[in-house]
């Protein structure tokens, strides 16, 4: 069923596409399923080269097995007096994880990610997670520094505390939004050095400098988001202190 899972006859006409030659896109169109479906289905399974439908069957079994063995229990969000109906809470959980997965994110720090969005206070130490996760303190530990890396998650200890803390707060995004900046800025400088080493009217010179010159575009664009949205939050803060 397109926009559902993928089943085994799925998987049988994508190794048989693969062998006839044929890219995710075409792939895709005879499924009615995404090229980026394909692509993550065929990558995770070993690749163009490797790819079996039968092992990748077995595999998906496998991961289902795990994840509701790994899934975080209906308390991951405390019930209490403040109107949340708990399936509902969970239901969302399960979502924003998939969501925040399909958007990059390994699953394991889609679900810390989720796990921190969902709690009121926004922070929660490495012991919380394992417990809430049901996971390895390793596994948390890797997951936190994926996020920590695209400047999702901060680390605090607050004086007297031994344990550090992850937090997250309203501007989750914008300080996902300067780690996405700081990258481009990377990418910029490298894409001009491409075009001037390889030459401007190139091929390859050309499309190193149409490459620099829309990360710029972008990164001007993503600036004035930013400023605008700490305007916003600037007029909030001062409405409250009135």
């Amino acid at each position: 069923m397109p926009g559902g899972r993928l089943t085994g006859e799925d998987r049988r006409l994508i190794a048989e596409g693969l062998a006839a030659g044929l890219g995710y896109t075409e792939i895709g169109r005879r499924l009615g399923r995404p090229a980026s479906t394909v692509m993550r289905e065929v990558t995770r399974n070993g690749g163009p080269e490797e790819y079996r439908a039968s092992r990748a069957q077995e595999a998906t079994r496998q991961r289902a097995r795990r994840r509701r063995q790994d899934r975080p229990p209906t308390s991951t969000v405390p019930a209490g007096g403040d109107g949340r109906d708990p399936q509902q809470v969970q239901e969302f959980t399960e979502f924003f994880t998939v969501l925040v997965e399909q958007q990059g994110l390994p699953r394991m720090a889609a679900r810390a990610l989720t796990c921190l969005c969902v709690t009121d206070s926004g922070t929660l130490t490495a012991a919380d997670l394992v417990q809430r996760l049901r996971v390895s303190p390793a596994s948390v530990s890797q997951a936190v520094n994926v996020l920590e890396q695209q400047g999702i998650v901060r680390r605090e200890r607050a004086p007297g505390e031994r344990r550090e803390r992850y937090v997250i707060d309203d501007d989750i995004w914008l300080r996902s939004a300067l780690a996405a900046m700081r990258m481009n800025g990377a990418l910029i400088t490298a894409s001009q050095r491409g075009a001037e080493i390889l030459g401007a009217t190139t091929p390859a010179g050309a499309r190193f400098g149409a490459s620099a010159e829309f990360l710029l575009l972008m990164s001007e664009a993503l600036q004035q988001v930013m400023d605008r949205w700490r305007q916003r939050t600037d007029a909030r803060n001062a409405e409250r202190e009135r």
